[in-house]
């Protein structure tokens, strides 16, 4: 397999964009990515695209990926499209970094994309919880008065685990807020995010209760945008830059059937993951992860093994995971604050630890990042994520 590296990032703001079509959304970030890697639209030998939901909002399905693409004139190549819940995006990432890793093609592009937000919220709550098996969404629906109409399915299932991370190991609703403030205050750096106001810790807790023990600010908005990055061999990089980003491991796996006590996906695909890249937790500057919701964030540093199992409210106390920690993890503001259009997230990640390597983060810039890495799930299916992906990226 070849070295993989990661040559230019686009991205739009994440925000209720209700004037914005998917393919301006597209666009904005597919051009971004084509300026900043110096490569033309002709140059690209095949696109993978992410997308979740937009046959349930927009009605459309099949080809999202080639109706975007044509409109800005990519054509005759092959263009894959992934659906994988809110892994999609990081989804397509794999494939576009498998194309140029087996040496099938040398300029690929991966693009997320997403419409989620619409008049009728029902309609997006409706949509972010099909990822679960639609024969129990009934019954689960049943059991949690609201679900999937004033509020995403989703913030239940995080709330269960919550609570239940509560009595085991005596984590509070504190430590999700100090979570949620964190990504708050970091998306306030960052001109990509949905929301750009720093909150403190009381300020999270005083916002309105979803489901005990969320607040709305412990919770990842509806919202709309697109992601995209350049991916090329090691070797053709540097006909476009002196600063690639390389990717020394790209894992995908699914959730599955296990006992207690036995690792979940999450925790199965990080280890693979530094196996691949050889290097371990320890070793990393900075950190993309999928904070659906606070409490998932703080479940995550564990899974991931920044900390022991339980100890996840230790680091948000010690401020190990904050801008100036040993390990700053979501600078971007993460889902809470940068938002979290479903089918864009994962390539949104992979950009803003693209940006952190290179340097260019702006304010919110991590001082001597060299490595990251992006942890991105989605759906979920008896207690388990659906599907996870996990990236590791250096310089």
């Amino acid at each position: 397999m070849r070295e993989v590296a990661i040559i230019g990032a686009g991205m739009t703001r994440f925000a209720k964009h209700v004037d914005r079509s998917m393919k301006d959304l597209a666009r904005e970030a597919v051009e971004g990515a084509l300026q900043a890697s110096g490569v033309d639209k002709d140059a690209l030998e095949a696109v993978a695209v992410g997308n979740a939901v937009a046959g349930l909002i927009t009605g459309q399905e099949c080809i999202r990926g080639q109706v975007v693409l044509r409109d800005m004139g990519i054509g005759g190549i092959p263009v894959i499209n992934t659906e994988n819940a809110c892994a999609s995006a990081s989804t397509a990432f794999h494939l576009a970094w498998l194309y140029v890793a087996s040496g099938m093609y040398d300029v690929v592009m991966a693009l997320g994309m997403e419409k989620l937000f619409h008049e009728d919220k029902a309609r997006s709550f409706a949509a972010i919880g099909s990822a679960i098996d639609v024969e129990l969404m009934q019954q689960t629906l049943e059991q949690n008065a609201g679900a999937g109409q004033t509020r995403s399915l989703f913030m239940d299932l995080y709330a269960g685990f919550a609570r239940d991370h509560m009595r085991k190991y005596g984590t509070t609703k504190e430590h999700f807020a100090g979570v949620a403030a964190k990504n708050h205050t970091n998306g306030s750096l960052n001109p990509h995010s949905q929301f750009q106001t720093p909150r403190t810790v009381e300020e999270v807790l005083a916002s309105p209760l979803i489901t005990e023990p969320l607040t709305r600010m412990m919770c990842s908005p509806i919202g709309d945008g697109a992601a995209a990055v350049i991916l090329t061999s090691a070797a053709h990089a540097k006909r476009f830059t002196t600063k690639p980003v390389y990717v020394t491991a790209s894992v995908l796996s699914s959730g599955k059937d296990h006992d207690a006590g036995e690792p979940g996906v999450t925790e199965r695909t990080a280890t693979k993951a530094y196996e691949v890249a050889g290097i371990g937790p320890a070793d990393l500057h900075v950190a993309e992860v999928h904070d659906a919701s606070a409490p998932a964030e703080l479940m995550i540093y564990e899974e991931l093994g920044l900390c022991k199992q339980g100890e996840g409210g230790r680091l948000i106390d010690e401020g190990v995971t904050a801008l100036g920690g040993c390990i700053p993890v979501n600078p971007s503001g993460g889902l809470l604050a940068k938002g979290h259009p479903v089918g864009a997230t994962g390539v949104a990640q992979i950009a803003e630890i693209f940006w952190q390597l290179r340097g260019e983060a702006g304010k919110r810039q991590v001082a001597d990042a060299k490595v990251g890495l992006t942890e991105n799930g989605g759906g979920m299916l008896r207690g388990d994520i659906a599907t996870v992906a996990v990236h590791i990226l250096t310089v």
